[in-house]
């Protein structure tokens, strides 16, 4: 088998784990020549794909340069020294937040530096800390829970500042769900993707990617909890459709891609209130079962099981969750990549 990302041939089987999705086989194989590691379905998962440009500027890859960046990031170590320094700001650090940053840093030859220790939470000024770190650093990752906090660092910041997470928008992991999708078989345009629960942050940037790619979202949300309508203008004005809708089961009918998040983030005050506007957007078997035959489940995780999404969803044959947390890794490894200028 030719490898997608170096093109050697023979490419062997070194775990191969079939598992049913449809009539397909997903197997794991690893390339002898570069040590990229893909699935029979990658070659799929290249052909399209964006990454989103932390200082608000979009630029879509097109085929030839997605396909060099992929390549490029699945090597082991071909920038070998870059430094990036990670800030969490404000918001209580999860695994994810550690664990794909750091796994990307190390598959590409990078460094990650921890801000733990640094005065951006202890009185220092944004601007001091972008200037200061710049001098340290080839790249910045911020996670925080105010967008301000990152406009500010990347206007004094002279390296790229990567949008890791913010209150408004989250597009590196729009990034990774974009590849697990088409890695699933379904291709963006004309995609219809149901969301269920809260207009937060995840649905924020998969609105703006489905007026960048042209696929249409039905987002199931609660009165008082809808997206903002910047993002859903935005949209609609690229030709995507966008409708909010409070029926749960209206949002899902004939989805292709059904997605949920957590409905309490960490910090948020009236939780108690909040969970009980969303219980009747729970998504669980029957829920599921207005979708597509073939759809499939996303969840960003960390998983509230028995809140947002039940067992036998999460953990069903339609569920992709874990191909999608595996694709962060790859997603981020891109996106540094491209803001490295090493595309």
């Amino acid at each position: 088998m030719r490898c997608p990302y170096c093109g050697h041939e023979d490419s062997q089987v070194k775990d191969s784990r079939p598992t049913e999705d449809g009539a397909a086989i997903r197997r794991r194989r690893q390339c002898e020549d570069c040590g990229a590691r893909f699935t029979t379905f990658e070659r799929i998962q290249l052909r399209e794909v964006a990454v989103l440009k932390a200082d608000g500027r979009r630029e879509p890859f097109d085929r030839e340069k997605l396909m060099r960046s992929v390549q490029i990031a699945c090597r082991k170590r071909p920038i070998d020294g870059a430094r990036i320094e990670r800030l969490v700001s404000g918001i209580q650090r999860q695994l994810e937040t550690s664990g794909d940053n750091e796994v990307q840093a190390t598959q590409i030859g990078a460094m990650v530096m921890e801000a733990g220790s640094m005065q951006i939470g202890r009185g220092e000024t944004i601007a001091d800390t972008a200037r200061v770190l710049s001098r340290y650093v080839d790249a910045i990752m911020i996670r925080t829970d105010d967008h301000a906090k990152i406009e500010e660092l990347a206007e004094y910041a002279s390296v790229p500042v990567i949008n890791g997470l913010t209150d408004l928008s989250h597009p590196c992991q729009i990034v990774a769900d974009l590849l697990t999708i088409v890695e699933g078989g379904k291709a963006l345009p004309g995609l219809e993707l149901a969301w269920l629960g809260d207009g937060n942050n995840v649905l924020a940037s998969l609105i703006e990617a489905a007026g960048l790619f042209g696929f249409n979202v039905r987002a199931g949300v609660p009165q008082g909890y809808d997206p903002d309508m910047r993002f859903v203008e935005a949209a609609r004005a690229q030709g995507a459709r966008i409708d909010i809708v409070r029926d749960a089961a209206e949002a899902v009918a004939g989805a292709d891609i059904v997605v949920t998040d957590t409905w309490v983030s960490m910090g948020q005050d009236h939780a108690h209130n909040k969970l009980a506007a969303m219980a009747p957007y729970q998504v669980d078997e029957r829920l599921m079962g207005k979708a597509k035959g073939d759809a499939l489940f996303l969840h960003c995780l960390p998983a509230h099981r028995g809140e947002e999404v039940v067992d036998a969803v999460i953990d069903g044959a339609q569920s992709r969750v874990w191909d999608e947390a595996e694709n962060r890794v790859h997603a981020q490894k891109s996106v540094l990549l491209w803001a490295l200028g090493k595309l």
